[in-house]
């Protein structure tokens, strides 16, 4: 389990994955070789990675969610096929090990053949179901660590980047830009001489691109880390069907729920997908019985309880 200042530690990161030691320390009251020490720590024994994301929205690009109902004997072999592939972020194990659920990473429109044509070819993967993201309500660069506030008001404004409000129009990462997102996507602490060495560009051309992009809101800085270490045991996805007059109103209630660590619209049989995150199974029935059925406008819900997650962000190979 993680203490208060770990948890600080992990918002401060999800506030800005590339704040310096010291200015963090400063802002949490300790010093820096505690902060490195702590961050030495969380990487090697809490799974916790800092890397840049592509922002799909902005980008104007697909971003889809995959649940591929699997025989049991062969789901974990898929799931992990499926977790080496670079055009995936999150891969989890679900529905006591009978679904496989994939998010890819965005997509141009011409990558349409990527998204089922590669799957791995088994009889043990009995359905498909492709589900495109419309719009996200919460989740993205705004992360769940927020609803926790473990960081009081001053120290989170101390700490959030003062980005000026994006240009019009949807962004763009120009093709000089490519080996300096990737570097960013394999560790988004990279410092300037890794960042130097990977584009070859200098130093000033490289805070000079990387802040654009921040900017533009093309990319953003996020982490992974395992929320079992913060007592929350249990997750799901929800697949939520509403009222199509109150798909907006749910969604954004959705958001404001603290047990809701991702939801956004989709094209398919449900039109909301949202990710929930609870301490327990009694937790989880709460919310469900409570909070959700509540809601004016839903219609029918089906929850997905996760077995194990086996990708997040980055992907290390489970025993």
């Amino acid at each position: 389990m993680l203490d208060d200042l770990d948890r600080k530690l992990l918002q401060a990161l999800e506030t800005d994955g590339r704040a310096p030691f010291s200015k963090i320390a400063a802002v949490l009251g300790v010093s820096d070789q505690t902060i490195a020490r702590r961050f030495r720590r969380l990487t090697a024994e809490g799974g916790l990675r800092v890397v840049v994301l592509r922002n799909a929205e902005r980008l104007g690009q697909d971003h889809w969610m995959l649940r591929l109902r699997c025989a049991p004997d062969g789901a974990q072999t898929i799931a992990q096929a499926l977790a080496r592939r670079p055009d995936t972020f999150w891969v989890g194990l679900a529905s006591g090990g009978t679904e496989v659920l994939c998010m890819t990473k965005p997509r141009t429109p011409g990558d349409h053949d990527l998204l089922l044509g590669k799957l791995p070819r088994t009889p043990h993967i009995v359905d498909i179901r492709a589900h495109q993201l419309l719009h996200t309500f919460f989740g993205g660069p705004r992360g769940w660590l927020a609803k926790l506030a473990p960081l009081s008001a001053e120290q989170l404004a101390a700490l959030t980047p003062k980005l000026p409000a994006p240009p019009a129009g949807p962004a763009r990462i120009a093709p000089e830009d490519e080996p300096l997102v990737a570097a960013l996507e394999a560790d988004g602490r990279a410092g300037y001489p890794e960042l130097q060495r990977a584009t070859g560009l200098s130093e000033s051309t490289v805070k000079r691109r990387l802040a654009a992009l921040l900017e533009s809101r093309a990319i953003y800085v996020d982490i992974e880390y395992s929320a079992e270490d913060l007592g929350y045991r249990c997750g799901a996805t929800l697949w939520i069907t509403t009222a199509p007059a109150a798909l907006a109103s749910v969604g954004q209630a959705l958001a404001e729920h603290d047990e809701i660590a991702y939801v956004a619209a989709t094209a398919g049989p449900s039109n909301l997908v949202a990710t929930v995150v609870t301490q327990d199974t009694a937790g989880l029935y709460a919310y469900l019985s409570g909070a959700i059925g509540s809601l004016e406008g839903v219609r029918h819900v089906e929850t997905t309880p996760y077995l194990r997650r086996v990708k997040q962000l980055t992907y290390q190979p489970t025993r």
